[in-house]
Order: structure tokens, then sequence, then C-alpha cells
């Protein structure tokens, strides 16, 4: 696992959730943080730069940079890095995003390991964030777990390699979206060992061996239990617990 990661659930009205993640940029850098935007795009990509700028801008000082990547093609994170004090994984279709990373999923962490730059995920961006990351899909053996327009294109529940950010795989937009279902049914099949599900305007900050929730919302933990079954404990603003 990597130093601290900054995990949003999605939504757009709560700027503070990005508050931790530019302080600990700003570490790195010594003064107002330049902030790596990485943006799937898909023809919208200035105006969705534009979106991100405004929502850390009111969280504080910061010099957005976009980094789009065109839709199909690979993000490169050598180049990319140089001069930005904190990497933000932005959000849109999951599986373009794990598409985008999949060429650097070993050497993208290697580098924001040896430059010190941390890293925040926004909903899509969050969810790669995982080492075997949950990318779609709403339904586990042609039965429906959550509703269908939140399948990101997929049908049957699609788990891919991620980033190895952090050890859980990552769910977004659970409270409103209705995606913990898809996440306790992911830790149910043992595809993934276990997992966190957060919800919008909602902040999971990662560190060390333990994880503190902040926002509105909460953060939904999912571990196997026992004859088969899952056990789900939630955790609101200020809380925290153990990862590994």
């Amino acid at each position: 696992m990597a130093g601290h990661t900054f995990l949003v659930g999605g939504g757009w009205d709560v700027a503070e959730v990005y508050e931790p993640f530019l302080r600990a940029a700003a570490r790195g850098g010594g003064g107002v943080p330049r902030i790596g935007c990485v943006i799937v795009d898909e023809g919208d990509g200035q105006r969705q730069f534009e979106r991100y700028t405004e929502a850390l801008g009111k969280a504080g000082a910061c010099v957005p940079v976009p980094l789009l990547v065109p839709l199909g093609e690979r993000f490169e994170p050598d180049g990319a890095l140089d001069g930005v004090d904190g990497l933000l994984g932005c959000g849109g279709l999951t599986p373009a995003y794990q598409e985008a990373f999949a060429g650097c999923l070993e050497r993208l962490p290697r580098l924001l390991a040896e430059r010190g730059v941390p890293y925040a995920g926004f909903s899509a961006g969050a969810a790669v964030a995982a080492r075997r990351a949950v990318v779609g899909g709403w339904l586990l053996d042609g039965v429906p777990v959550c509703p269908e327009d939140t399948g990101e294109d997929l049908a049957e529940i699609e788990v891919r390699a991620g980033l190895g950010l952090v050890p859980f795989a990552v769910d977004v937009h659970a409270a409103q979206w209705g995606t913990l279902a898809r996440l306790v049914a992911a830790v149910g099949r043992g595809t993934v060992p276990y997992g966190v599900a957060v919800d919008e305007n909602t902040l999971l900050e990662v560190g060390g061996e333990g994880a503190r929730v902040a926002g509105r919302g909460r953060v939904h933990v999912v571990r196997p239990g026992g004859d088969a079954g899952v056990a789900v404990r939630s955790y609101a603003a200020g809380e925290s617990f153990e990862v590994g």
C-alpha cells in the first residue's frame, strides 16, 4: 500500500472533502500545490476539468493542471508527474479509467511513492485505486444486485487489476446509487478480499494501517463473514478503522 490516499465517493456539494488532500500536496511542494487532474476525455474533457478546478478552488489554494487522456488511450505518468504536487484521478466511466491506467498499474504507484505525491480519487478515480478494482456491472450470475443504470455499461459484475494504492476494493455513490449491494456481492463471491463503499460527499483518508472518514455521508466496510456471508459496518465522519 502507498502513502496517504484519499477516496471521494462522488458528489459536488462538499468541496471540503478535498482539503486533507490539498494539505498533503502542499507539504510536498512547500507552497501552493499543483494538482494534476487525470480525466478520461470523452469529448468534454476541458469542461470536466473546469468543474474540478472550481471544486478544488473552493477547498483551498491550488493550481489545477489538466491531464486529459483521450478515450481509449493510456495515461503516461513519467512526464505528467513533473512539477505536480498531488494527483487527482477524476470521475467518469470506471472501465475507461481502468483501461487508461492499465499500462502503468505498477509504475504509477512507484513514481508517486518516490516523489512523495499523494493520490486522490473521485468516483471512478477512487474505484481504480484498489488492488482489485470493481469497475461495474449490475448482475451476479444474471441476477440483479443493484440498479441497471449503475452498471457502467457492463452487465455482470466485473473486477479488474487496479493501482493497488489501497488493499481493499472500492465502490462509490454507495447510498445514492445503491452500489453497496454490488460490493457485498463481490466480497461474498470472493472476487475481492474485502471492500469499502463510499457515499457521495464523503472522504476516506487512508494512510499507514488506518483509515479515517470525513464529510457528510458514511463509509461502509464489507468483510467476509461466516458461512459464506459478509459483515457490513458503517462509519461516520470522525470515525476510523484499521486496514490490512
